[in-house]
């Protein structure tokens, strides 16, 4: 008969020693008849292939000696020991207290790779959502702000801040976005339109933080951890100009071009200075209505003159590239501009049609209407309107000749060059009231250019071998070149105007340049650079290997800088050639062929060519004035020639012959030879 089933009290006071040693033992054994021992080991449950726990712990040494702490924690729960539940709740703390250390261990750090990728996921999430709809997922955007401001690492703000103006440029519409006024606010609309001004609203609130954000960033960034600050500038600064190329019409334009001249503030031309400069030439070229070039021109005349024009001399440059020169037809002034005669008179018929027309009260009604309708059909469409542009370029116009005048005035070395190469090209714009001013202004600098040709010379002739340092003249100053500059400047003003205007009305004296012209003719023959613009002539040259800084050049730069030949050509053209000032007397015409013909033998092979093909078109129209020089049986001039004479009137020229043409003949250039007995035909023809 099986045992009748015990209730399992617990324990609540330690049992006696009688109890443990003899009953306990006793009634242990008085049913050891009745253990089915096979049966209770087959119920047992099974540890099968289980390692044995890993022990971490030292060993305590205790009365009975050492013993393990994981040992003694597994027979102190086997024990029914009343004494053993406090070293339990022990171990239980201290096992708690290890397992927070461990859990912190064993907490994973993301690498850096891992994290980047993370970021590209979310942004192209965020990006994707805003293409799809903007108007429901704009919220988007400001999750890639907080990327940028809350980046982890600063290749996730890179990535942040590109894929903002990307996704801004996609999402920016075709017009500027209005700002609502408290009334237009609290009207009531219909839904589609609250929902349209909410998202304009909004878009307009995120790209002002962007702006501003770089703006931030592309501050100067002394005192700041180097590889961050400027890592992100850059990116900034290639953010803000695809922006300006992309949508210059939206808001926020001026801040933009505000980021581009602070970085053309600075004299050190890297990477981003080239980034800036290339594009606000291409805004130059790209803008329509004039309105971003009068912006940039003002922003960059602002900024030269409150740094007293301590900049780079490309600055300038990027006036060449606006689009006065092919639009642009009035005359003007830093002042004030002229119109033109022909406008003034247009206008005027149109008054006197008005007013000699009668129309109804009705009439003159719808036509008013008409014109209001036209109008806001204008501004609705965009149009650019031709008076509107010829306003802001004639304004643009203003500022440039201010700037360019300032200059002049202060005489700035490192800028000189630039300035007379803006005057060369904008001087048939200048009206005719400053013609005198300028003139003088230009005497003077080629006064100066000579001088400095003459230090310069002394210079070599003194010349000792003496260590020099390259720091001292750190802006050097192309004296001849500048002094072609003044003289194609001088007479691109008398060209630029009307025959019969300048005949009648002006009285201008270019005797002096046409003299520094005829002196400088020698000295420009000997010029290795006669056939190189400025950038290649210095990209000809090796760096000094004593400087510790080898310099960098110039990109190359869409303005075609004229090279000295070109110039010269011209001038020679002008004051040879053209009948703006007159019938040029025989003695001058004389005496620049023979000039040009003993120059013909110093300068290369090209410059040969041009030379002698502006001596062919001499020859065509005053063959009889000059067929003395290679005839001399036809000679008129008594005397001695003189080919070092400063001045045309001393050289005694008819008392010479070209007998450079003999030499010519046998140049190694056929096309030189061919050019050469050309000029003897149209002398013996025309004579």
């Amino acid at each position: 008969m099986a045992p009748g089933r015990t209730i399992k009290r617990r324990r609540v006071s330690p049992p006696d020693e009688e109890e443990n040693g003899l009953l306990g033992q006793g009634d242990f054994y008085s049913h050891a008849a009745e253990w089915d021992l096979e049966q209770d080991y087959e119920r047992r449950p099974r540890k099968l292939n289980q390692k044995e726990k890993e022990r971490t712990r030292l060993p305590i040494k205790t009365s009975e000696g050492f013993q393990n702490v994981e040992a003694s924690e597994s027979e102190a729960e086997e024990s029914d020991s009343f004494l053993g539940t406090d070293d339990d709740d022990d171990e239980m703390d201290e096992g708690g207290e290890d397992t927070d250390k461990e859990s912190e261990e064993e907490t994973p750090k993301i690498p850096l790779k891992q994290q980047i990728l993370q970021a590209k996921e979310e942004i192209a999430k965020a990006a994707s959502l805003i293409n799809e709809d903007p108007e429901e997922h704009i919220s988007s955007f400001k999750t890639m702000a907080e990327m940028v401001e809350n980046g982890s690492h600063v290749a996730i703000k890179k990535l942040a801040l590109a894929s903002q103006a990307a996704v801004y440029k996609d999402v920016i519409p075709g017009y500027r976005i209005r700002p609502l006024s408290d009334e237009e606010a609290s009207a009531k609309v219909s839904k589609d339109v609250r929902k349209l001004r909410s998202f304009e609203q909004s878009l307009l609130s995120g790209y002002k933080h962007y702006i501003q954000t770089l703006l931030s960033l592309t501050k100067s960034s002394k005192g700041h951890v180097a590889g961050m600050d400027v890592g992100l500038k850059s990116v900034a600064i290639n953010c803000a100009c695809s922006l300006l190329l992309a949508v210059p019409h939206f808001n926020f334009r001026a801040e933009l071009l505000r980021i581009l001249v602070n970085q053309l503030a600075r004299r050190r031309v890297d990477d981003e200075y080239i980034k800036c400069r290339e594009t606000l030439q291409e805004v130059f070229y790209r803008d329509d209505d004039g309105i971003v070039s009068l912006e940039a021109v003002r922003l960059l005349s602002k900024m030269m003159k409150a740094r007293d024009f301590k900049v780079h001399g490309s600055v300038l440059d990027t006036f060449l590239h606006l689009r006065l020169l092919s639009e642009f037809s009035s005359k003007a002034s830093r002042d004030r501009v002229d119109r033109d005669d022909d406008e003034e008179n247009t206008l005027g018929s149109k008054k006197l049609k008005n007013k000699k027309e009668f129309r109804t009260k009705r009439n003159r009604k719808l036509e008013k209407e008409r014109k209001a309708v036209e109008k806001d059909m204008k501004e609705a469409d965009a149009l650019v309107s031709h008076e509107a542009r010829d306003k802001n370029q004639a304004e643009t116009l203003k500022l440039v000749f201010a700037t360019y005048f300032r200059i002049l005035k202060l005489r700035v070395p490192n800028l000189m060059g630039p300035v007379l190469e803006g005057l060369a090209k904008y001087a048939h714009m200048i009206n005719q009231d400053f013609f005198g001013d300028l003139l003088e202004a230009l005497k003077d600098l080629i006064g100066h250019a000579e001088e400095d040709l003459q230090s310069e010379g002394n210079a070599s002739a003194d010349e000792v071998d003496e260590p020099t340092d390259s720091n001292t003249n750190s802006t050097t100053r192309d004296s001849l070149r500048e002094s072609l500059l003044c003289t194609v400047t001088a007479f691109a003003l008398l060209e630029g105007q009307d025959a019969s205007k300048a005949a009648a009305a002006l009285h201008l004296d270019l005797s002096f340049f046409i003299k520094h012209l005829y002196r400088t003719l020698y000295s420009l023959s000997t010029n290795p650079d006669v056939e190189y613009n400025p950038n290649a002539s210095n990209a000809l040259r090796l760096p000094d290997p004593s400087t510790s800084s080898t310099p960098k050049f110039n990109r190359k730069n869409k303005v075609n800088f004229q090279t000295p030949m070109v110039l010269l050509l011209r001038c020679l053209n002008t004051s040879l050639l053209s009948r703006a000032n007159g019938l040029p007397p025989p003695v001058r015409l004389a005496s620049f062929a023979k000039r040009l013909m003993t120059t013909s033998l110093q300068v290369p092979e090209k410059s040969a060519i041009a030379t002698l093909s502006l001596l062919n078109q001499v020859s065509r129209h005053h063959a009889r004035r000059i067929s003395s020089l290679w005839y001399s049986e036809e000679r008129k001039g008594d005397g001695v020639f003189n080919p070092y004479a400063t001045d045309i009137e001393a050289t005694n020229v008819f008392a010479g012959t070209v007998w450079e043409g003999e030499l010519l003949k046998l140049h190694y250039c056929p096309q030189v030879r061919e050019a050469v007995s050309g000029i003897e035909k149209m002398i013996v023809t025309n004579n």
